[in-house]
């Protein structure tokens, strides 16, 4: 299951970076809805698949989906009148996102600036994603060559988010400290994923409201977001960028 840990020689900040250093020793990020912004695209795919075996399909189903295990989606498919099997689901899913991606991806803002900040900086990545790698490999093909390390994806895991398991993975495929590594959420589960590993854990506001709770980092965007925050965050700051901060 997924890939084997890589050698010292491909990692080298990841393996010798002091304990003390103020920087992470990785960042771990989520990928729908984070990085680039497939939120719309997987809701317009769960709307056409519903309509086509006559059911209805609400907004608030699409936001009850974010950051779900794809076949637990599946299963919600199926309950709302999809006759297929669920492998046959998550299928035509990834299969119509994928094909979205190929013609339009969209970035979110400051994404591919804070990712190049954190390369350049020598801080390994790993995308962390419950897409399939087929679609992550169609997204990191779109990144600056060397953007990341890793993928850890919703078919190589046991348990998805918001299991703790694609983060503790992550972190063990690199060989660090997953306490010290910072990863990079939008949705609840994935945010609950997060901080169940013991990373640091910023959550970017998108599509789903991001609530604060104790340990959690916010933001509204990623442009909000440089190096020292990251530093900030190792030390065990919390931080609070939302414009409007839950009660």
């Amino acid at each position: 299951m997924g890939r084997v840990p890589p050698s010292d020689a491909s990692l080298p900040h990841a393996v010798n970076r002091p304990a003390d250093s103020p920087l992470p020793a990785a960042v771990l990020w989520d990928m729908d809805g984070t990085l680039v912004d497939t939120e719309p695209a997987w809701m317009a795919a769960e709307v056409a698949l519903v309509a086509e075996f006559g059911g209805v399909w609400t907004d608030e189903d699409s936001l009850r989906m974010i950051g779900m295990p794809l076949l637990t989606a599946a299963g919600i498919l199926r309950a709302h009148g999809v006759d297929l099997p669920e492998d046959a689901i998550v299928e035509r899913l990834v299969a119509s996102v994928v094909a979205a991606v190929g013609r339009d991806l969209v970035w979110q803002p400051g994404a591919r600036e804070l990712l190049g900040a954190v390369r350049d900086a020598g801080i390994p990545c790993a995308l962390v994603t419950m897409s399939y790698r087929n679609l992550a490999e169609a997204v990191v093909g779109q990144a600056p060559p060397g953007t990341f390390d890793l993928l850890v994806t919703g078919d190589e895991v046991t348990h998805g988010k918001p299991h703790p398991e694609p983060y503790l993975r992550a972190a063990d495929l690199l060989g660090v400290d997953i306490t010290r590594c910072v990863a990079v959420e939008d949705s609840p589960p994935g945010v609950a994923s997060a901080l169940a590993s013991g990373a640091r854990t910023l959550g970017v506001q998108h599509i789903a409201r991001v609530e604060a709770q104790p340990g959690l980092s916010r933001a509204g965007s990623l442009a909000q977001i440089g190096l020292d925050d990251l530093r900030a965050l190792v030390r065990g700051d919390v931080l609070d960028l939302l414009e409007d901060p839950a009660a």
